[in-house]
């Protein structure tokens, strides 16, 4: 069962302005801009383990981790879980798919730690498009670089062997490695716990 909480004001005034910082990052945003932006945001929390999507339900909503950290993951007829993405402070997290076709995802969208999200349904998205267009260059400009990284992601994992996987990871997500349980990790980099574990203690003594 998907399991949200809506969080008082206090905690708004907190998340809040970290995604307006993060669009500001990528587009400029007036303050009659950010007064449209506002109403239409809801804040919300997930507990550690449970779930914010499961398949067969649809994605309504655009996900920004304002703490914590999530995860979304398959799990294929052999009952092997796959993680596909994992997000944390300052992430978008989400089946695209379904959100962007409106169909029953196939994914589950699980809070790995307690997590905050700020989350805008696909029809105050779509307000947002036509009343602010800033916020859709954002959303362009953000579903491009995903593509970009999931391309770059099926090829890497065709051509390029496990440790140097894991090694990338660990450049790229150095962040997060210390925060997510190893068996997650593992499923991510398409090898078994016990597999990530050999390939860990060959990155130390490659470091050492």
């Amino acid at each position: 069962m998907t399991f949200l909480k809506m969080l008082p004001a206090m905690h708004a005034e907190e998340a809040i302005p970290l995604l307006i910082s993060h669009f500001r990052k990528t587009v400029s945003l007036s303050e009659v801009e950010i007064a449209e932006i506002l109403p239409r945001l809801d804040i919300v929390s997930v507990d550690k383990k449970k779930f914010l999507l499961q398949p067969g339900q649809v994605s309504r909503h655009m996900r920004f981790v304002a703490s914590g950290c999530m995860r979304s993951f398959y799990v294929d007829e052999n009952n092997q879980e796959h993680t596909l993405q994992l997000g944390i402070e300052n992430w978008w997290i989400n089946d695209l798919y379904s959100y962007l076709s409106q169909q029953p995802s196939r994914m589950f969208l699980q809070a790995v730690e307690n997590t905050v999200l700020i989350q805008i349904s696909k029809n105050n998205l779509e307000e947002l498009f036509r009343l602010v267009p800033a916020i859709s260059d954002f959303f362009r400009i953000k579903i491009q670089a995903a593509y970009v990284a999931l391309q770059e992601r099926t090829i890497e994992n065709m051509s390029v062997d496990a440790y140097e996987r894991y090694t990338r990871f660990r450049s790229d997500y150095r962040d997060i490695e210390q925060r997510v349980p190893q068996y997650i990790i593992a499923s991510y980099l398409g090898v078994t716990p016990e597999f990530l574990s050999h390939l860990r203690k060959k990155h130390a003594r490659n470091d050492s």
